[in-house]
């Protein structure tokens, strides 16, 4: 079984770059991926929300993951999107990508049928018992209408390739818990870009970021600051992007960093609907933010 026990710092929840036609554009996810590895990223998460999976096809989904390990090449960690809320159809998914040579699963909670606390766990229980791949949880109740309770995760945490959590419940006191509480070696990581440094502060190890889509070296720097206890530093990098935190939220992910990426001429800006482009008054929000931090200027290579 691959290890994550090494998993830390900062990952990209990565957009899924679309051609004007609504198909995959398959260069530009290239180009993103090299960029972002060569921009110090220390792992990367295709197929996620971000990436828009719900309205991918499934051979776009194993086309996305594809790209991502092959041009990633071993590098950095690829931890693939594979979630949803029917265990049975998740399964063959995951043994799909594991022959794409990903390094582990994000599977986000069942969503919609709302499953108690024991469906949950045996949710996660059947898809680790699936494989031998390192399988992260993903609760982020805002999306799924289910929160998976401290007491809930322990038990998975018992699982030995259940690896790690995102957490993205934005309650501070659950994300304490967890890090009291949790075994060692289980991976600890923040599903919100604002809460980096209070999670690794209580003793975390990282974050699936939007943000690091635009700035993927200020938010491994972000992540690195603070997993070194370089406070004052941490505490500056989360002060200078925290406009960029939040607006990237002032619509539907991944609506506003999808947006900023065509702005900073990486990818075209398609949607599949049900999302739909950025309104006017959240564009003029966003390009500010960016010309803020530099990354309307003619220099695409770095973001700092």
């Amino acid at each position: 079984m691959k290890n994550l026990e090494s998993l830390k710092g900062c990952g990209t929840a990565l957009i899924t770059p679309f051609q004007s036609d609504g198909t995959l554009d398959e260069n530009a996810l290239e180009s993103l991926v090299n960029w972002q590895i060569e921009e110090g990223i220390h792992f990367l998460v295709p197929c996620g929300t971000t990436g828009e999976n719900p309205t991918m096809t499934h051979e776009e989904h194993l086309a996305v993951v594809d790209i991502t390990t092959r041009t990633a090449a071993g590098r950095i960690p690829v931890i693939a999107g594979a979630g949803g809320n029917n265990t049975t159809k998740i399964i063959p998914l995951i043994s799909e990508l594991k022959q794409l040579g990903v390094d582990g699963i994000l599977s986000v909670a069942p969503y919609y049928n709302k499953p108690t606390q024991e469906g949950i766990y045996r949710h996660y229980r059947s898809l680790a018992e699936s494989t031998d791949l390192p399988v992260i949880v993903y609760n982020v109740p805002g999306r799924t209408g289910v929160n998976i309770l401290p007491d809930t995760l322990m038990r998975l945490a018992e699982i030995p390739n259940i690896a790690g959590v995102k957490e993205a419940s934005g309650d501070i006191s659950q994300m304490g818990e967890i890090c009291t509480r949790a075994p060692e070696g289980f991976r600890i990581l923040s599903g919100d870009d604002s809460l980096t440094l209070p999670l690794i502060a209580l003793g975390g190890h990282g974050i699936i970021s939007v943000a690091s889509n635009e700035v993927p070296s200020m938010m491994s720097a972000l992540a690195a600051a603070c997993l070194e206890g370089r406070w004052k530093e941490a505490r500056d990098w989360n002060r200078k992007l925290y406009p960029l935190m939040k607006v990237n939220f002032i619509e539907s992910n991944p609506i506003p960093v999808k947006a900023a990426l065509a702005m900073m001429g990486r990818v075209e800006e398609v949607y599949r609907l049900p999302l739909t482009p950025i309104s006017k008054e959240a564009r003029r929000k966003l390009m500010s933010v960016l010309s803020d931090l530099g990354l309307l200027n003619s220099d695409k290579g770095s973001n700092g």
